[in-house]
């Protein structure tokens, strides 16, 4: 009988048939897996799952191309990676239980998650980001020039997402050795292929960015092994990226409480005749490879063991609450010493009391690497680079595609192999266009699995100079309400350098803010040499009992104007310069002398970190307070750039009033 025109064809080429029969080992694996998982989620010992059934050949081929130490970044349909990987059974069963024995200490489930022991980084929900942290780890092996790989995955829905766009562009221009696979399996949930994008096949969208593509039968596992060794092989030492279209199918639901009802059943019936498993075991048993005897016991061996691993991990006992732990862990531990500065000193601006300290901390980490908009040659459009392509070179000094999702994501790839990185947003206003990858990647990942982020995103913001709506908000709010995250808002160049050097020894992302006003327009005595100041430490720049000011970034010199012109004011002067973590104890002591409190912040009113302020010194203060705490902010509207609309955008004027009222309270 003739084959069916959609039966799957093997060429054996010269593989030994121990290597054919261990390729049929690893998918059989990942598949009786998920027939044990199907039915513990039907009696609610795991609490859902997203299937890969249909799709093994595709996981198992691209991991065993790779070589055990290059990384690999995989989706929720990849178990065929973690199984590849070796990685024990009752710990992936734990991880899906949420036990300790897993990866996230019960705090994401399913396959959210990395382990730098088996060089796998794991994807978050939002799907796209995971194509930069991939073009990161490239070029981390370009700069070590280790002559290593990296292949992520992403599903054909992935692919209509802004980053996935942005990673290949970046891939593209860098020749980073990154091989992207995107599992073409015709729904992403339950919409179609036709309703994702109009374009024939996936692999073209390869020839716009200028990036070798390749089509695939991801159900052929010889198929997927072979071009997939070739290709890893030859970018190793050909640095490139790659784009590679697996053709495959779900057979299984988005996850399995959305069913599969809207695909038509002579399509289900197609793709289950070709299944990646079943076709390539009749080829073994056809060309007398392997037995069914052979196949009987190589089942009854996986089942025992997937059995005992999940017994160990069932009597495993549940986590265990613990508030403290829970709060130490959304931070890596930082072993800070502070580093005292030289009493020799220089006068400078703030801008160059940063420029100074980027260089400094190039020369302290080697391998420390700055990436933003126009930063080599032309040396940023504040000129705060200026140079550094000269002293650094273009590898350390890297010019970006307008792409700020990728590059941030990219940074956090750079951390995952220990080299530490500077993104500069040309304006702070533009970190919109990154705003997932800061949040939920950076932010929760020392949470989510203790890997820390050695990443500083500095800010240049604030109004003052006519630049609008789009170049001139300070938006350290949309940063200080999510935990994971620090952040720093210098206002004199002594604390900016100091601080600077701060954020980038630290372990965790920093959001670095500048306030572009001040750049040119204040100077001080800046000591020499490398130095550091503390996280969570507030500066009092005046003292005086009659009442206290708390204040950060321009509002800080404001503040310090407006009392030159009431000496009889008699003030503490609070300068918090960092925002998170906050230091409420110097707050506290200075209320707690004063009995009054006015906070100015350049960010209009509401939701802002004066809001928080002021809650915490009702809750902890109360009973020391002699007016209602005043907060003082922009108006409620964007900022403008004509300069009158601007100053009356601006507090400090109202200030000038409300201090006054509130000292004679």
């Amino acid at each position: 009988m003739p084959e069916k025109k959609f039966r799957l064809q093997f060429d054996k080429k010269q593989y030994s048939n121990e290597f054919l029969i261990s390729l049929y080992d690893k998918m059989l694996k990942p598949r009786l897996i998920e027939d044990k998982m199907l039915i513990l989620l039907r009696q609610g010992k795991i609490s859902k799952w997203f299937s890969g059934i249909g799709q093994e050949a595709i996981s198992i081929g691209v991991t065993c191309a790779m070589q055990k130490d290059e990384y690999i970044l995989p989706m929720h349909r990849n178990l065929g990676v973690f199984t590849t990987r070796d990685i024990p059974l009752y710990r992936l069963f734990s991880q899906w239980q949420g036990k300790a024995n897993g990866f996230t200490k019960g705090r994401d489930r399913s396959f959210h998650f990395g382990t730098q022991a088996y060089k796998i980084i794991g994807m978050i929900s939002h799907l796209g980001p995971q194509m930069g942290v991939a073009c990161g780890i490239a070029l981390a092996n370009l700069l070590k020039k280790n002559n290593k790989a990296t292949t992520v995955f992403t599903g054909e829905g992935g692919t209509s997402e802004g980053d996935f766009h942005e990673a290949l562009n970046v891939a593209s221009v860098w020749s980073l050795p990154v091989i992207f696979c995107i599992e073409n399996n015709g729904y992403g949930l339950s919409t179609p292929t036709s309703q994702q994008y109009n374009c024939r096949n996936l692999a073209d969208r390869g020839v716009g960015y200028g990036i070798e593509s390749h089509i695939i039968d991801g159900n052929n596992i010889l198929e997927v092994f072979n071009t997939m060794q070739t290709l890893a092989e030859s970018i190793r030492y050909n640095p490139r990226p790659v784009l590679i279209e697996f053709k495959t199918f779900r057979m299984r639901g988005h996850e399995e409480a959305s069913g599969t009802k809207y695909v038509p059943d002579e399509l289900m019936k197609e793709w289950e005749e070709r299944d990646p498993i079943e076709n390539y075991k009749k080829f073994l048993i056809n060309n007398s490879i392997f037995t069914e005897n052979e196949d009987f016991k190589k089942r009854s061996e996986i089942k025992a063991a997937i059995d005992t691993h999940w017994k160990k991990a069932d009597q495993e006992e549940k986590i265990k609450v613990d508030v403290a732990l829970e709060l130490k862990d959304v931070y890596n531990v930082v072993d800070f010493e502070e580093i005292k500065p030289t009493k020799k000193t220089n006068e400078l601006r703030l801008i160059d009391a940063i420029s100074k300290g980027l260089k400094e901390c190039m020369d302290r980490y080697k391998s420390m690497v700055i990436m933003g908009q126009d930063i080599a040659d032309y040396g940023g459009v504040f000129k705060i680079t200026e140079g550094f392509i000269k002293a650094y070179g273009k590898e350390r000094i890297r010019n970006t595609p307008i792409c700020e999702s990728a590059i941030i994501s990219a940074a956090y790839g750079l951390s995952l192999q220990g080299i530490k990185s500077i993104v500069e947003m040309q304006f702070a206003d533009f970190v919109s266009s990154g705003f997932n990858p800061v949040v939920n990647l950076l932010a929760k990942s020392n949470y989510r699995w203790n890997q820390p982020v050695d990443v500083v995103i500095r800010m240049p913001c604030g109004g003052g100079v006519g630049a609008g709506p789009f170049h001139s908000q300070t938006n350290e709010a949309w940063f200080t309400k999510t935990p994971g995250l620090k952040v720093v808002y210098p206002a004199f160049p002594v604390d900016a350098k100091g601080l600077l050097a701060t954020a980038i020894e630290d372990p965790n992302p920093v959001l670095f803010f500048e306030h572009k006003g001040l750049y040119r327009s204040v100077r001080q005595e800046v000591p020499e040499g490398y130095y550091t100041i503390p996280f969570g430490k507030a500066a009092l720049l005046r003292t005086g009992g009659g009442i206290t000011v708390i204040s950060y970034g321009a509002g800080i010199h404001w503040a310090l104007e407006v009392l030159e012109k009431y000496p009889d004011i008699e003030a503490d002067v609070i300068d918090l310069r960092s925002l998170q973590p906050l230091d409420t104890e110097s707050i506290y002591q200075s209320v707690q002398k004063t009995g009054k409190v006015i906070i100015l912040q350049e960010d209009s009113m509401f939701g802002g970190i004066a809001s928080d302020i002021s809650a915490l010194i009702m809750e902890h203060c109360f009973e020391f307070l002699d007016a209602p705490v005043k907060r003082v902010a922009s108006i409620e509207t964007p900022i403008p750039f004509e300069p009158n609309l601007e100053d009356q955008y601006l507090p400090k004027n109202r200030f000038e009033k409300e201090i006054q009222e509130l000292y004679r309270y």
